[in-house]
């Protein structure tokens, strides 16, 4: 079981990389993790300066009951973090930002295309955006789920990203990855057409990137015989 402070120092880490990221100004956008032994969630402080959150600052919520530990209020798309933890279970952070060429996509309400082989390692696919929607009780939340893909990450019309993931890193990959993509997609616009990559040829280089990237685990030392 992660120890409270731990949580407390991601998900500080995690809010103050999206400033450093170019993925917030100012206030807007946030980050959480969610540990499922306690059933907490911690979040950003509402409008609080990203250079001023502290470990300590970071709010602590009870996933179920939406009980408040402290005096610090909580982000106000609270709601929406705790609708995703209770319904994508294998979820441990959640970022939402409003980055600028993502957040572009999805004023035009337009998804970001599958014609990167970038966007076919990280996403599987196109990032998709989902219709405008009002922020009351569960909007964004039902919206996102109606609309999401296996991508980690979806766009919502008039809004801005959400993005998630199994950690508070894959969840930050994923929303650095959303913007990096849309920018290229948005140079790429400016050319000509950017053309799209075969469903089949995109599956290959999803499997390559999510199954064989990267290093092997450290194998374990062998035994000396005798």
């Amino acid at each position: 079981m992660a120890l409270e402070n731990d949580l407390r120092e991601q998900a500080c880490f995690l809010n103050r990389a999206l400033p450093l990221a170019g993925l917030v100004t100012m206030h807007s956008g946030n980050a959480s993790v969610y540990d499922p032994d306690t059933g907490c969630v911690y979040i950003k402080p509402s409008g609080m300066d990203y250079e001023r959150i502290t470990p300590s600052e970071i709010v602590k919520v009870d996933l179920h009951t939406g009980k408040i530990f402290g005096s610090n209020m909580p982000s106000v798309d609270l709601s929406h973090h705790l609708y995703l933890y209770k319904h994508i279970p294998e979820t441990r952070s959640i970022i939402h930002t409003h980055s600028n060429y993502a957040t572009a996509f999805a004023a035009c309400l337009r998804p970001i295309p599958l014609c990167l082989t970038a966007i076919a390692d990280e996403f599987g696919g196109e990032v998709p955006c989902a219709p405008y929607v009002g922020n009351e009780d569960d909007e964004i939340g039902r919206t996102i789920l109606r609309y999401r893909t296996n991508a980690p990450a979806i766009l919502l019309g008039n809004h801005g990203v959400f993005a998630w993931g199994t950690s508070g890193k894959a969840a930050l990959k994923a929303a650095v990855m959303v913007e990096d993509v849309a920018k290229t997609v948005f140079l790429a616009n400016q050319l000509g057409q950017p053309q799209a990559i075969p469903e089949a040829e995109a599956r290959k280089w999803y499997d390559r990137y999510q199954n064989r990237y990267g290093q092997l685990p450290a194998a374990l030392p062998m035994k000396k015989a005798g």
